[in-house]
């Protein structure tokens, strides 16, 4: 097995990676050197292509012939496509040479003074996934891309990049395999904990009533759900060669190359229903780039790390080319011209056929939806929240059309696309982070001060897993309501498996209009330390109907933190200027839960093992806020990092016109409810809890968007 091999080697390949800092960086590789270069990456380039093309057709057909699994499905959700696809191919290449490589070291004289990246990068074609753009810094609006956006690094915060590193990345051989590959390897002196086994003893609970949150909406959560999505996605990698197939990771649990399946402990009851394991493949990683500091695994941000509502848009030209309806001169976004929602517009269907919606509903026979991020489908109230946000930018097109009558198709989708940025960057900083953050939000997100262009935008790879502590907000139910609030049809409160790739409902089921009622009248599940996560997701994930076995998110999320290379808990508790808890006494005290941190002593054996997910989910949260201390400090320092490094930031001076700001404060969840649903009656504070009709107003008492600052006089 190419990874095993590699081990062997280990000690000599750290040894010429030392070499490789300082072999002068201009120096030409020798002709020998050149020739087993070319060689080598055009063996691998054939290996990685037909594992790439063998894993494509293998999904397409399980979902042409065969019932899907949930691995299936969850791989439909996760695929890399278009550039990204491109990106993590080359980053495939480029570490399997590397490996091979390293086999001729000791025979040729491939090291010379130290083997000569730049040339590999070059042969594997590791230059940026995109085509160098040459920036109009004074265009006044983003790329889809996210270059330019930053004037002395274009590419800072643009897709297909690694995701920052705040802390270095911590693997098992110091490269790229996880802490828990090689059997009996110990991390800190113990051996680590099957993940599977941690979410069972810590992550679930027997009684599956929901502790909810008497003080959050069901918003809350669908909110955080949709600022991720607009920030980061780093989707699954291909096997890198043949030496396994997709299928004996599926269905063998064979763990190799980029194989990692998450096992079953034993008294596990999926043992006797799904087998050994389930399922796991390594996330997408790209080249590293020169000089070459590190040449350990890094993760794709397959998104750009702006807050710029790429999930509506898409982050690559083409997709948000796609994304258009080319056939109208008012800049609008494409719907759906086959079915509506009482009249009102869905979104597009997806190509693919069939795509896993219409797999699991085959009476009913809806695809999914085609949207600016992959994922739109993922679960009904995504798809309802996708659903608002292109009925927004074509309401917004069309006001702007009469307003400026003179202006084209481009100017007019590029005025809506700039304000549907700015509007959810304005409800995420003044609606949520306030109430995420509690009385810690002005400590790590002050007053905004101006953009400053050294400060870096990126998303980094510890906040991929601070952010889903949302994981721990999603109740065991959704309900639909109907006009009074009160319970919808035949099927008012659905179970959330049943949710999963179901388009089929908003499409001849009721639309959109009792789900967002349910979101604005319902309850957000609260993070409890002895309720952390239903096993609607620890048990159910992916599970739409009792023929397909579920994932546990739970412990997908401690597999992939793993997969990334994450430091411990103690690690960002040192980093966030935190006490590093070494005792049970000592962890009982930040947990203030002993038999909690008993719990994670006896699984762990130390606390800077503790997975990096669970040991922030596992903190009380701070005063008013519905986080713990290091979470607050993680997603602060993120978030402030967002806003301050983006030139595009809609408060920046020259972004929008001091009128237009003052008008873009007046922008609510409610309003946009208000203006794209049937639905009248609304909460004044849409992210807290309500109960109907408290707290419930008219539409007519909600201010409107005042469009007139984007008046124009035709030149």
């Amino acid at each position: 097995m190419i990874v095993m091999t590699v081990l062997v080697h280990l000690p000599a390949l750290l040894a010429l990676l030392t070499l490789l800092q300082t072999a002068a960086p201009a120096r030409h590789a020798p002709a020998a050197e050149t020739a087993i270069i070319h060689e080598t990456v055009k063996e691998v380039k054939a290996q990685v292509d037909k594992a790439f093309l063998d894993s494509r057709t293998r999904l397409k057909t399980a979902l042409v012939t065969q019932a899907p699994t949930t691995r299936h499905l969850s791989g439909f959700l996760k695929q890399a496509k278009g550039r990204t696809r491109t990106a993590i191919r080359s980053g495939q290449v480029w570490e399997e040479s590397l490996k091979k490589l390293r086999k001729h070291v000791p025979l040729t004289n491939v090291t010379g003074q130290g083997l000569d990246l730049n040339s590999l990068s070059w042969e594997v074609g590791c230059d940026p996934p995109a085509p160098a753009v040459n920036c109009d810094m004074n265009s006044p609006y983003r790329t889809i891309t996210g270059y330019c956006n930053n004037r002395k690094n274009p590419e800072l915060g643009s897709s297909n990049r690694a995701l920052a590193r705040w802390l270095s990345a911590e693997y098992e051989d110091g490269l790229s395999l996880p802490f828990g590959w090689t059997p009996g390897k110990k991390r800190n002196g113990f051996l680590l904990p099957k993940p599977r086994e941690v979410s069972n003893k810590i992550a679930g609970y027997l009684n599956e009533e929901d502790v909810l949150d008497q003080d959050r909406s069901l918003l809350f959560m669908q909110w955080g759900q949709i600022v991720d999505h607009d920030l980061d996605f780093a989707p699954e990698t291909e096997m890198g060669s043949d030496n396994h197939s997709k299928a004996q990771c599926d269905e063998h649990c064979i763990q190799g190359d980029n194989c990692f399946p998450i096992m079953f402990p034993a008294g596990d009851p999926k043992l006797k229903t799904q087998g050994k394991c389930m399922p796991f493949f390594r996330a997408g990683f790209v080249c590293p780039t020169s000089p070459y500091k590190s040449l350990a695994r890094e993760q794709i941000n397959a998104l750009t790390s702006f807050m710029d509502a790429s999930l509506v848009y898409g982050a690559e030209p083409s997709l948000a080319n796609r994304l258009r309806n080319h056939s109208s001169p008012l800049g609008l976004l494409a719907v759906n011209e086959e079915v509506s929602d009482h009249g009102l517009p869905l979104l597009p269907f997806v190509s693919l056929k069939p795509s896993p919606c219409e797999v699991i509903n085959a009476t009913a026979g809806v695809p999914c939806f085609l949207a600016g991020d992959s994922r739109a489908s993922e679960q009904i109230l995504l798809a309802t929240s996708h659903t608002l946000f292109v009925r927004e930018h074509n309401r917004l097109a069309r006001a702007l059309h009469k307003l400026n009558p003179h202006w084209d198709g481009e100017k007019l989708y590029q005025e809506a696309r700039k304000i549907m940025g700015a509007f959810i960057q304005i409800i995420t900083y003044r609606d949520y982070l306030p109430i995420l953050l509690g009385n810690e939000m002005q400590k790590w997100i002050p007053p905004y001060q101006g953009y400053r262009e050294t400060v870096d935008p990126r998303i980094s790879n510890v906040f991929t897993f601070a952010f889903r502590f949302g994981h721990l907000e999603i109740p065991s139910t959704v309900s639909r309501l109907d006009e009074n609030y009160q319970p919808w049809g035949s099927e008012p409160e659905l179970p959330l498996h049943k949710l999963f790739f179901n388009t089929w409902r908003l499409v001849k089921d009721g639309g959109i209009d009792p789900l967002v009622r349910g979101l604005l009248a319902k309850k957000a599940k609260l993070m409890h330390q002895d309720r952390m996560m239903t096993g609607e997701l620890r048990n159910k994930l992916f599970q739409p109907n009792h023929t397909i076995h579920g994932f546990d998110l739970a412990a997908i999320n401690i597999q992939r933190a793993r997969d990334h290379g994450q430091p411990g808990y103690n690690s960002w508790r040192a980093f966030c200027g935190l006490s590093q808890p070494k005792t049970l006494k000592e962890l009982s005290a930040v947990l203030r839960n002993k038999v909690l941190a008993k719990k994670l002593m006896d699984l762990y054996g130390t606390p800077d093992n503790i997975d990096i997910w669970l040991g922030a989910i596992a903190e009380p949260l701070v005063h008013k806020g519905r986080v713990g201390p290091l979470l607050t400090c993680i997603l602060g320092q993120q978030f402030q990092r967002i806003r301050d490094g983006d030139r595009f930031w809609w408060e920046n001076p020259g972004v929008f016109t001091a009128k237009q700001r003052k008008s873009l404060q007046k922008v609510s969840f409610s309003r946009l409810v208000c203006d794209n649903t049937r639905i009248n009656k609304v909460p004044l504070d849409p992210f807290r809890a309500n109960s109907y009709p408290r707290g419930f107003v008219d539409c007519a008492f909600i201010d409107k968007l005042d469009l007139s600052p984007w008046a124009s006089v035709k030149k």
